[in-house]
């Protein structure tokens, strides 16, 4: 075994003497400061840490695929095109640039112009500046990958894109920034997100009202001050299953008043089926979104449903995040059937206008068509398990995860005995259903022609 030599004592009192003293304490300070200061010039030269990052991984890919960039450079200049397609779009601060076309652009990240990460790049005039929100969005580089597009692409863009835009420059952080590259790859998987597209698409036979969040709070409003009550429906893969062996669910659903596409699987079925789903409308993201259009309205919701207790959590959570939107009353959903006139005649004196039912499919919706009329309400809606996530019960994925489609992996690690089956197994049946309904359809298009 070798051994450490042995070192005089004159030797170790000399290095303690030169480390530990005044002057030697100084020059390892500054010797420190001194590399820290260097790689932070360098960092505030290339625009600070993020912009360090850029060059570096956009330098990193331009010399990997400088192959390919040369064969593309010598292909358009053979053909007599310019080697650099460019169309001119902002950048931060309102400064005009050339965006490169395909591979190319790397180098306007290379030079500064964009971001890997960061709102979109727009043309002049397509966003002014002069809109508040819009005027925050040019204080960061343009980005090849943003939060809208993302949320876009997952269908669940509630809010416009100066909105996101703004939330993104408000909270950024490399670490931000590296979780939303990684969301960009589920992201690609989804379709165009939202498209022009038909009013009502038919997904397993059930007619969807191809509504945005916006349209579908738009519609309540407009039915809360008519005469006529309507039902909403929330329609997910699993109720979809549901309908297909249920025919008196089946018949609920083609009866609702607004029947509204819930989750990334009727999401998928509309692309199998070539009619694209604009908007994930559920619940659980509308129900924070109802209570901000409501308040001050004077309409009241009511909200039925859940175990003991959670309606009222549900009720607190209301008055603390929306305190002039009128919560006219709250009930849990354990009652007899000798108990549900009361339950029906509380719910009407109430004088509420909407109605939340949490009893989940396809006990809520068969509910309220039987008793819509009785409640005085004017519109009801089955909400499933959303009294659990704003009562604090279940807490909900984070937004990251939604919107990389991935909610359904979180609430299977919440509920795995519960959630199983309807994911692993309901799932492949609902598409299962949709593929036949897809070679249906090609079948009845041959025979026509």
């Amino acid at each position: 075994m070798k051994q450490t030599p042995v070192r005089s004592r004159e030797a170790l009192t000399d290095e303690l003497y030169t480390r530990y003293s005044r002057g030697g304490i100084w020059r390892r300070r500054f010797s420190r400061s001194f590399h820290t200061m260097t790689w932070l010039a360098l960092l505030a030269g290339l625009g600070g840490v993020k912009r360090g990052l850029d060059f570096c991984l956009a330098l990193a890919l331009i010399l990997a695929a400088s192959p390919a960039i040369a064969c593309l450079a010598a292909w358009r200049a053979a053909k007599g095109r310019p080697v650099f397609q460019k169309t001119v779009r902002m950048g931060r601060w309102c400064e005009p640039f050339d965006e490169y076309s395909g591979i190319l652009v790397l180098f306007n990240v290379l030079k500064g112009d964009m971001s890997f990460v960061g709102p979109r790049a727009v043309a002049p005039g397509e966003l002014t500046p002069r809109e508040c929100e819009a005027r925050k969005r040019y204080s960061a580089r343009p980005g090849l990958i943003c939060l809208w597009w993302i949320r876009k692409r997952a269908n669940i863009a509630y809010s416009a894109e100066p909105q996101s835009d703004a939330e993104y420059v408000e909270s950024q952080t490399v670490r931000g920034d590296f979780g939303i590259a990684l969301r960009a790859i589920p992201a690609l998987l989804y379709g165009e997100g939202v498209a022009v597209t038909e009013d009502v698409v038919s997904i397993v036979g059930i007619p969807i009202r191809n509504f945005t969040m916006s349209d579908a709070l738009e519609w309540i409003v407009g039915r809360t001050r008519g005469h006529a009550p309507g039902q909403i429906c929330f329609v997910n893969a699993d109720c979809g299953n549901i309908a297909w062996r249920d025919p008196q669910y089946r018949a609920v659903i083609e009866s609702g008043d607004l029947v509204l596409a819930d989750g990334i699987g009727m999401k998928l079925a509309g692309k199998l089926l070539a009619s694209q789903i604009r908007q994930n409308v559920n619940g659980t993201d509308m129900f924070p979104r109802l209570c901000e259009t409501l308040s001050g309205t004077g309409a009241g919701i009511y909200l039925l449903g859940a175990r003991p207790g959670i309606a009222e959590k549900v009720a607190e959570w209301v008055h603390e995040h929306h305190p002039g939107t009128v919560v006219s009353g709250y009930r849990d959903g354990y009652f007899s059937a000798d108990e549900e006139p009361g339950v029906i005649g509380e719910i009407a004196r109430s004088g509420a206008s909407v109605l939340l039912v949490a009893f989940g499919a396809p006990r809520q919706d068969k509910w309220i068509h039987s008793h819509l009329g009785e409640t005085g309400v004017m519109v009801a809606m089955g909400v499933g398990g959303l009294f659990d996530f704003y009562s604090g019960r279940i807490p909900r994925a984070p937004l990251w995860m939604r919107e990389a489609g991935a909610e359904w992996i979180y609430r299977f690690y919440q509920e795995p005995r519960r959630m199983w089956k309807r994911y692993f197994v309901g799932n492949v049946v609902f598409l299962w259903h949709v593929v036949r309904t897809r070679k249906s359809k090609g079948k009845a298009k041959g025979s026509a022609l």
